[in-house]
């Protein structure tokens, strides 16, 4: 349920949420070939395959250029939904995915009693989308993500091990903002927002340009507890 606290981190955020967007309207296709290789991203969608029925509703939040989330989950036969800030990112992914129905929304135009109502899911994916919010957004996401969840559906999440918050980073030539936490801290967070954690793995990654350097992925999959 969305508070007047929960409706007040949102204010004054919109001018660096319009930043965030403008950067990826400028990369692009270039992160896809700034990160080729995604084996967690693609093992963490496998779980989900494995886990649901074909017809399966998933949200696929931050879905990028559509690759590999939501080609993959729409290959196995769910029907999936789309959501991303950035304009440029979800004209690929439509070009790219096109049986997916893609949004421009923010998880904020999610929240109860929000501007947008997309129903609710079977199960959602958030992969590295939760990073590029404050730290204080978090947990608030992560109500929006259980309350859009139907009773005992299923959550899987990455994000990168680190212990920064909101921290402006060079990103392909551009600049963004990124959060994070350390393993234990992330998995606190996660389960104080109603998830149990079902399976946890991690990937070092070393994207394949010079600006980036390796990280350590963590990627979580959870059930609503209701």
């Amino acid at each position: 349920m969305t508070t007047g606290d929960d409706d007040a981190v949102y204010e004054g955020l919109q001018t660096e949420r319009r930043e965030q967007a403008a950067a990826f309207d400028a990369i692009g296709d270039r992160y896809d070939e700034a990160f080729p290789h995604k084996e967690g991203q693609l093992a963490a969608g496998e779980w989900l395959t494995r886990s649901l029925p074909a017809g399966s509703r998933v949200l696929d939040l931050g879905c990028g250029t559509g690759l590999p989330t939501a080609r993959q989950l729409v290959d196995a036969g769910f029907e999936v939904v789309g959501i991303d800030l950035s304009s440029g990112i979800l004209e690929l992914a439509r070009q790219h995915v096109p049986e997916a129905s893609f949004h421009h929304l923010d998880i904020a135009d999610l929240k109860p009693g929000g501007p947008a109502d997309l129903g609710r899911f079977d199960a959602i994916a958030a992969f590295f989308s939760l990073l590029m919010l404050p730290r204080a957004e978090i947990p608030v996401a992560l109500g929006t993500i259980h309350h859009l969840l139907a009773p005992g559906g299923l959550f899987t999440l990455s994000m990168v091990e680190a212990d920064v918050d909101n921290r402006a980073i060079p990103f392909l030539g551009k600049t963004i903002r990124v959060s994070g936490y350390l393993r234990e801290e992330l998995r606190k967070v996660v389960e104080e927002a109603g998830f149990e954690i079902l399976k946890e793995t991690s990937y070092t990654y070393a994207p394949a340009i010079s600006d980036v350097p390796p990280e350590e992925q963590v990627f979580l999959s959870c059930r609503r507890r209701d």
